[in-house]
């Protein structure tokens, strides 16, 4: 067994492994990176990108179903399973080969091959092939999808995780999806969007990230227009025959059986640090054998040991991943000189139709911590930009605190709501009152003129601003 003397080791190759890298080079130049797996992140090869080459071919095709409301009729709607998905994979491909690219670009001696454990605090064995000695250890070792015990086994391959949807061939012609997540909401749009017969089952009626109870109650209609959509199965009972999942579970006092093709499960995922012997690193473990960390400095305690990426099981987005490598990277590089860095305002969005955002402080956030806090609304229903491209639906709420008027958040489901959270996110960044929002531009017909509708609102109940006007003469309700 061949031994290494490094500054850094980083453990893990995706989206915080790499960007650790990169900042902590800043400082040395003695670093190695220890991936077990395939280069390339999550996020390019099973995560972001594939699905939403799968939600593009979804939209386009209900762009065709949808065309007679606005006169166009179009004969002879068909959908090639085999084209849309090879261009799911093969787009899938050239975005991973970048990630990948990038990692065979570093020196060899920056990269080593092999599943990592810690024998000691400051000592990694590699497999069997090599020893680090570090001064200062990255740990990115992502996440994975949960899978309930013993599913596996009863389903064999009519069991498919995220990770397996992006393989497929063909389109399948019906599809379970257990989990109501993001990955679980946007997947089963797609599917459904696609073709394919989808039954979505959640738990305790929740949709996404969604909190705010006024707008869960109104994500629950929406998707269910869209999909079958079971909020609250319980008693869910898999079982397989021949090719087909047979799925069991109850829903209010109805008891259901239906099958399926494949069942796919997102119902969360777990960090990965099975066999990393974190017992052997001289820390203290919190919940699921997880380090506590500081998000700030990504430090664990006052140790040499930083964390970064999916494994903190915080936040788990790309851009978030990326933060953490770069502080994590960055202090291990420059240790013991351990420095603070500002995070971004927060910011989710789920690329369903209509899509789903949070900007800044969710409402359970808001409530959680006793915040004093006032709400506005506004519908899109009738929103005059959103009524033009029959995409009228959905709501936003708008979160302001009282005493200051400063901007919160705001939870959403409605058209556009992909850039809207980001306006919204950079005026939490920027820490805006409401009325500094309410200032400033508002284009006419854009569908923004919704959230100006609910910040008036908002602003009026924090007794910071005038009546709000609820209607132009021009346009209706909501601008």
């Amino acid at each position: 067994m061949k031994k290494l003397n490094v500054d850094v080791a980083i453990i893990g190759a995706g989206s915080a492994g790499m960007t650790a890298y990169r900042s902590a080079l800043a400082h040395t130049r003695s670093v190695v990176v220890i991936e077990s797996g395939p280069y390339g992140t999550t996020c390019a090869r099973v995560g972001c990108m594939p699905s939403k080459l799968l939600i593009a071919a979804a939209e386009a095709a209900h762009a065709v179903e949808q065309s007679h409301r606005f006169g166009i009729q179009v004969k002879g709607r068909e959908i090639d399973g085999q084209a849309v998905m090879q261009r799911v994979r093969a787009e899938r491909d050239r975005f991973a080969g970048f990630a990948v690219n990038a990692v065979q670009a570093w020196p060899e001696e920056h990269r080593l091959r092999g599943a990592a454990r810690f024998l000691s605090p400051h000592v990694l064995a590699v497999d069997d092939q090599a020893e680090v000695h570090a001064d200062r250890i990255v740990i990115a070792t992502g996440s994975s999808p949960i899978v309930p015990s013993g599913w596996r086994e009863h389903l064999g391959d009519r069991l498919v995780i995220n990770d397996d949807v992006f393989e497929w061939q063909d389109l399948p012609s019906s599809v379970a999806v257990v989990g109501a997540g993001v990955i679980g909401l946007e997947l089963s749009m797609a599917l459904a969007r696609l073709g394919v017969r989808v039954r979505l089952l959640g738990r305790g009626g929740k949709v996404g990230p969604l909190t705010d109870p006024d707008l869960v109650g109104k994500a629950r209609e929406i998707v269910a227009g869209a999909l079958e959509f079971s909020a609250d199965a319980r008693n869910l009972d898999v079982t397989r025959d021949g090719d087909t999942v047979v799925l069991r579970f109850t829903e209010g006092d109805a008891h259901r059986e239906e099958r399926f093709d494949y069942l796919l499960v997102a119902i969360g995922r777990r960090s990965n640090v099975d066999g990393l012997d974190l017992h052997n690193a001289g820390i203290e473990l919190g919940a699921h054998g997880i380090p506590p960390v500081d998000r700030y400095t990504g430090r664990v305690g006052d140790s040499h040991l930083f964390i970064a990426g999916d494994v903190t099981d915080e936040l788990p987005l790309l851009h978030e991943a990326a933060d953490d490598g770069r502080i994590a990277g960055d202090n291990a590089g420059r240790f013991p000189d351990v420095r603070v860095r500002p995070r971004r305002a927060p910011l989710t969005i789920v690329f369903t139709d209509p899509q789903i955002a949070i900007a800044g402080e969710s409402h359970r956030t808001l409530t959680e911590r006793e915040a004093e806090f006032d709400t506005g609304e506004a519908s899109f229903e009738d929103q005059g930009r959103s009524r033009v491209m029959a995409r009228n639906q959905g709501m936003i709420r708008v979160y302001g605190e009282r005493h200051t008027g400063r901007f919160l958040g705001a939870e959403m489901i409605g058209p556009a709501a992909e850039h809207i959270g980001h306006l919204l996110s950079w005026a939490i960044q920027q820490q805006q009152t409401v009325q500094q929002m309410l200032d400033s531009p508002f284009y006419h017909p854009v569908v923004e003129e919704g959230v100006r509708t609910a910040l008036r609102q908002l602003n009026h109940r924090l007794r910071m601003g005038p009546v709000p006007v609820e209607r132009c003469l021009d346009c209706g309700p909501g601008g």
